[in-house]
């Protein structure tokens, strides 16, 4: 999933960025309306989060310029929490609102409601398909297939492979993985994560012995080649 996020504060923008990637998103930054408008336009973004005062354009005009060419779930930021600043907001087309300073678990659930809510409302079956060469996933069944056929993949390799196809490029620590893949509290040994990528690699690659499209970044990580 791809998410924009903009404010002018920099070092906050910063932070949500480093949380919400830890969750698995893909997400780039934006400093004022104007920015947020044109990357709205060209960049496919699934879920917009939106500071209200910003330069150049603020919040609210920039969601009502987006709004004319797009129905991206939008999230919008503000230091106000008088209830006909929600109002305005809602009217200009955002979809929800949360109030700085915020708990930032409050916003990952909010963002992680939108998304499952746009998920729900999707009615093409061809937007939950996903193709990287031979390989594809299909993220409303949760299955995945090689060469058009079904390979059948436990529930945190399907979550992985889900994971790399859908940020081609983005290298991801072992570390990171077992974060995003089997949470926070997981106790399990780091090389789960090791035993889980040969295994997809086994399934899913042509020859496993030597990856085309689920790579090692020596040193760093594993990625899923652009």
């Amino acid at each position: 999933m791809k998410i924009l996020v903009v404010d002018d504060e920099k070092l906050l923008v910063k932070g949500i960025k480093f949380n919400l990637e830890n969750e698995g998103y893909q997400v780039e930054a934006a400093y004022d309306g104007e920015e947020a408008v044109e990357r709205a336009r060209v960049g496919g973004y699934d879920l917009i989060i939106l500071d209200l005062m910003m330069p150049k354009l603020d919040g609210l005009k920039a969601c009502m310029m987006i709004r004319e060419f797009s129905t991206v779930p939008i999230i919008m930021l503000t230091a106000k929490s008088e209830d006909v600043d929600k109002i305005i907001g809602f009217e200009s087309g955002a979809d929800d609102y949360i109030t700085k300073p915020f708990n930032i678990l409050e916003l990952k659930a909010r963002v992680r409601a939108l998304l499952r809510r746009a998920s729900i409302n999707s009615n093409s079956d061809a937007d939950s398909i996903i193709k990287a060469g031979n390989i594809e996933v299909d993220t409303k069944k949760r299955i995945a297939l090689k060469n058009g056929k079904t390979v059948i993949l436990t529930s945190k390799e399907y979550d992985l492979i889900e994971l790399f196809i859908k940020n081609p490029g983005r290298v991801y620590s072992r570390e990171n993985l077992l974060n995003i893949i089997w949470g926070h509290d997981y106790q399990g040994d780091i090389r789960t994560v090791d035993v889980h990528v040969h295994r997809i690699r086994d399934k899913l690659e042509k020859n496993p012995a030597e990856p085309e499209q689920i790579m090692t970044k020596w040193g760093v990580g594993y990625y899923f080649k652009e």
